[in-house]
């Protein structure tokens, strides 16, 4: 480091201020390593440069800051001070060490300008900024780590002993495992020991786990900030007065500024933890005891053990122990008879014991017996051990076994037993499942000797009526108990054409009855059938109307002809063998209107079928030619030709005149030949006539042709 020197020290003489001149002069001779981020000096100081220089280091303002590597433990004299008026500076170059305050100058003795003491001294790169492992890899290295700030007084004095830096100070704090921690205790930041400046720690941007003072900062200097730990910052770092281990190795030493103190582990007190905590000697009457003293004779730590000879047993805690209290750990224990479990009479059995040292304790024997009726099983006798346990097994008094007994098949047993199962007193009770009797006692006992009284129970199966094959069917049975007895079960079935009318099956009860009706079989029904309209129907039933076996034969009236089978039978699926006949009223030839005539009928069963009746008539001019009403005969035919219309005329009458009476039968047969012939050539005729008429003769109303020359010449 460097120091800004004002003064007319140099002007005093080189034999006057040699050791500071070396150490502050440029142009003095010493020897400078220089680290590549601080400076050290080693300086050759000859013998009296400690009493030249020591007025520069404790100066009337305040101990100057200076960082020396090697102590000056030569003493001088008090007063061959000389006045050196030095105003050290401090520079950009390291930073200073804060010595321990030494003591005030002894007048026999002198003072001893630096003696190894506890102190601590802050130092700080100024060559160079990085990051928060680079900065606390370089404290690690050169110095002991990162700053761990210790109060309020230590950050005042940083911030104003530090220069300012416009990137600030790494110090050692680091979020682990998302708490804030001093990396040098691995210590958790206590909420009383925080100094974040406002609105800090923000975490911005989620990766701010390093802490940065503020030094020299306009606001809030001396406060902290949670910064990225990639960024370049001064490493600020501390060099321990704790070093090696000023506490005996029995405390915590904690730094304080410009010095120590020693934080005793429990157990150890003093300023340097060297004394050791007593607790009051042990004497014990009766009880062993051995003891250990790692600190000497029953101080802290000194631990007791405390035993007892065979069949006794501590009463108290084993070992003992100095407590940081001086206090033991428990108070001493004593040492008693043994205690084995307390002992009662076996059940129907009696017990007498005898006792050296208290009741059931080491040492106390018991005999058992057991009462008329009952024998003692196990030891006749017990011991209480040293070990708090009785010797051989706890003796019982058994009553009489009788044989085991079990329960009937298809029943029940239960049983009471007082002394144990199927011993003297049990008593055993018979019943029988559903649909089962009990044959013989229904319970028995356990006597003194050993057997049962009364005999063997059975269990019968329940009986029920003897069940017979329905007429027309079938039966078949299964029997699991005997024939017709409790679970039996018969299935029925019947014969082709027959239907089981009642259950399918029955089963034997446990009450001795059958479940269901009794079955039969019933003839398979057919639907009711019915004379056809206008016929008859005849049947025959073998097993009941209209049933399987059934036969109906039909036949229709006069006049109607039967349409499907003459006969149907009941089938086994109850249907009817063919389709349902029917009667039709026989059918005549179509009837058709005459040629110039009109056609009128009625039709009681169908058209032109029996007993249809037709009339005729003729349109005017035309004279009907046969009868005017017939009849659809049972024969299929009509009761008479058709007749025909002719004209009426002279030819007609003429005809007409030779018919009388019976001729008129005549009649018809010439008018339906001869006469049609003759008709039908004079009908030529009048065609060829009819050629010859004027455009404008009189043809008569619409379908009526006249002529009156015709009619002249008939």
């Amino acid at each position: 480091m460097g120091l800004g020197f004002q003064s007319s020290c140099w002007r005093r003489g080189w034999h006057r201020c040699l050791a500071l001149f070396c150490l502050l002069c440029s142009a003095c001779p010493i020897s400078a390593f220089t680290h590549p981020i601080t400076s050290t000096f080693l300086i050759p100081v000859p013998s009296p440069c400690p009493q030249l220089l020591l007025p520069c280091l404790i100066h009337p303002q305040g101990p100057i800051l200076i960082h020396a590597s090697n102590p000056f433990t030569q003493p001088v004299s008090g007063t061959s001070w000389p006045r050196c008026q030095a105003q050290p500076t401090l520079m950009s170059r390291g930073i200073p060490s804060l010595l321990h305050q030494p003591q005030p100058p002894s007048p026999s003795t002198g003072l001893v300008l630096w003696v190894q003491v506890g102190a601590w001294t802050y130092h700080y790169s100024d060559q160079g900024d990085y990051t928060w492992e680079q900065a606390r890899n370089y404290c690690q290295t050169f110095f002991t780590d990162l700053v761990a700030i210790q109060n309020q007084q230590e950050i005042q004095y940083l911030n104003r002993s530090l220069p300012y830096h416009r990137h600030y100070y790494w110090i050692g704090i680091r979020k682990l495992g998302g708490v804030w921690t001093w990396v040098g205790t691995q210590k958790a930041l206590t909420k009383e020991a925080e100094n974040w400046a406002q609105g800090e720690p923000n975490n911005r941007r989620s990766n701010q786990d390093c802490v940065e003072i503020y030094i020299q900062r306009p606001q809030q200097a001396g406060k902290w900030n949670d910064e990225p730990c990639s960024r370049r910052k001064k490493a600020l770092c501390y060099r321990a007065s704790c070093q090696p281990f000023p506490c005996s190795q029995r405390g915590e030493c904690v730094e304080t500024i410009g010095s120590y103190r020693c934080q005793c582990q429990p157990g150890f007190h003093g300023p340097e933890c060297a004394d050791v905590v007593q607790c009051a000697k042990l004497e014990p009457e009766g009880v062993p005891m051995n003891c250990s003293h790692p600190y000497g004779d029953f101080s802290y730590n000194s631990t007791c053990e405390f035993s007892c000879h065979e069949g006794f047993e501590r009463r108290g805690a084993g070992v003992l122990r100095c407590l940081p209290s001086q206090q033991w750990s428990a108070d001493i224990p004593t040492c008693t008879a043994i205690t084995c479990p307390v002992l009662r009479a076996p059940a129907q059995g009696e017990m007498h014991c005898s006792h050296l040292h208290g009741d059931f304790t080491f040492g106390s024997t018991c005999a058992f017996s057991c009462q008329t009726g009952f024998a003692l099983v196990g030891p006749e006798s017990r011991e209480c051990t040293a070990t708090g346990t009785w010797t051989g097994d706890t003796p019982r008094c058994e009553a009489i076994a009788c044989p085991v007994l079990s329960a009937p098949e298809k029943g029940e047993m239960n049983c009471s037993h007082l002394h144990g199962n199927f011993t003297f007193g049990s008593t055993c009770a018979f019943s029988c499942q559903a649909g089962f009797v009990l044959m013989g006692q229904e319970s028995r006992e356990c006597t003194a000797t050993g057997s049962w009284t009364g005999n063997t129970p059975l269990c019968e199966a329940v009986a029920c009526p003897v069940l017979r094959a329905p007429a027309q069917g079938e039966m078949h049975c299964s029997h699991l108990h005997g024939d017709f007895t409790f679970g039996s079960t018969c299935a029925f079935s019947c014969q082709t054409g027959f239907a089981l009318v009642g259950p399918e099956s029955r089963e034997c009860t446990a009450t001795g009855t059958w479940t269901g009706n009794a079955t039969r079989c019933a003839a398979i029904s057919c639907p009711v059938l019915r004379a056809p309209a206008q016929g008859e129907m005849h049947c025959s039933h073998l097993h009941g109307d209209f049933t399987f076996g059934s036969t109906c034969a039909f036949s229709c009236q006069t006049g109607f002809a039967l349409v499907g089978p003459e006969s149907r039978e009941c089938t086994a699926t109850g249907s009817w063998t063919g389709d349902t006949p029917h009667c039709e009223a026989i059918s005549c030839p179509e009837l058709s209107p005459p040629s110039r005539g009109q056609l009128s009928c009625s039709h009681l069963h169908g058209n032109f079928t029996y007993n249809s009746t037709c009339s005729f008539s003729c349109e005017q001019g035309f004279v009907r030619v046969g009868a005017e009403l017939l009849r659809c005969e049972p024969t299929g035919n009509w009761s008479r030709d058709a007749p025909v219309c002719a004209e009426d005329g002279a030819f007609l009458k003429q005809v007409l005149a030779y018919s009388s009476g019976s001729a008129l039968a005549v009649a018809g047969v010439v008018l339906s030949g001869g006469l049609i012939a003759l008709l039908a050539k004079r009908l030529s005729d009048r065609e060829e006539k009819r050629k010859l008429l004027k455009p404008t003769s009189d043809l008569g109303a619409p379908g009526t042709f006249t002529n009156t020359a015709y009619d002249a010449n008939l």
